[in-house]
């Protein structure tokens, strides 16, 4: 029988290219995303089960993990950025959304699911955080700090599973051409895509690439974090454009 993935945030981007590579790698795959009907096209070409999953609402989590009858491998990627204002003029909503997608969302779901990961003999927690977490930048505030908890929260979670069957591995990616800036920039799809002027970034194929191996490598071998930067970047902000 072949191990479930669950995998949230997977509507598009990183997570549905995800799901995707799992499925061809022999993984029974259940994504969740808020967007029902572009997770379900995602879901019907590679044979998943599609659920309705909103990571900040803690009724939906649950509703969500019941409906999963077990899990070998939790990839948690639902999250995001907000904004790119200063510190003195920030917008607490901005910032309380970003903590409770990817903080807060993270944590809900993996504590959630970690009886059946346990369960499983065999399970892995695998949380995709970002350069962001490594590296604070102008402007970054509130993403900053929520990933920054994030790479707490996967430490902490790495300790206390230690004699546990449950592997954990953080996935800090840099620069990659998804939805992620045009949500950003509040849907201003010209601002985001000079994020990415003069240079390659990744794809999420590529992270999709990382979060794959880790999962698949031998029980015994714990990645525990895995920082993918683009060649044209060395940096969250240092980054080589071709004029």
């Amino acid at each position: 029988m072949s191990p479930t993935a669950v995998v949230t945030g997977a509507s598009s981007g990183i997570g549905a290219a995800t799901a995707a590579r799992l499925a061809a790698d022999g993984f029974s795959v259940v994504v969740g995303a808020r967007r029902i009907e572009r997770l379900r096209a995602v879901a019907e070409p590679i044979g998943a089960i599609a659920l309705p999953l909103d990571v900040t609402k803690p009724d939906s989590v649950a509703a969500f993990c019941a409906q999963v009858p077990g899990c070998a491998l939790l990839v948690n990627n639902a999250g995001g950025a907000l904004g790119r204002d200063p510190i003195a003029e920030s917008d607490d909503a901005d910032w309380q959304a970003m903590y409770d997608s990817n903080v807060l969302g993270v944590l809900r779901m993996t504590r959630t699911l970690l009886p059946k990961l346990v369960a499983s003999g065999d399970g892995h927690v695998v949380t995709i955080g970002s350069i962001a977490a490594h590296e604070p930048y102008p402007g970054g505030g509130g993403y900053n700090a929520a990933k920054f908890a994030v790479r707490a929260v996967m430490g902490v979670l790495r300790q206390e599973l230690l004699g546990q069957p449950v592997r954990v591995t953080e996935i800090d990616p840099g620069m990659v051409e998804t939805e992620f800036s045009v949500v950003r920039f509040g849907g201003d799809e010209s601002q985001a895509a000079a994020v990415y002027d003069g240079m390659t970034p990744l794809s999420a194929e590529d992270v999709a690439d990382c979060v794959a191996w880790a999962a698949t490598r031998p029980s015994h071998v714990n990645i525990d974090q895995i920082v993918v930067l683009a060649r044209d970047q060395a940096g969250a902000t240092k980054v080589h454009r071709r004029s």
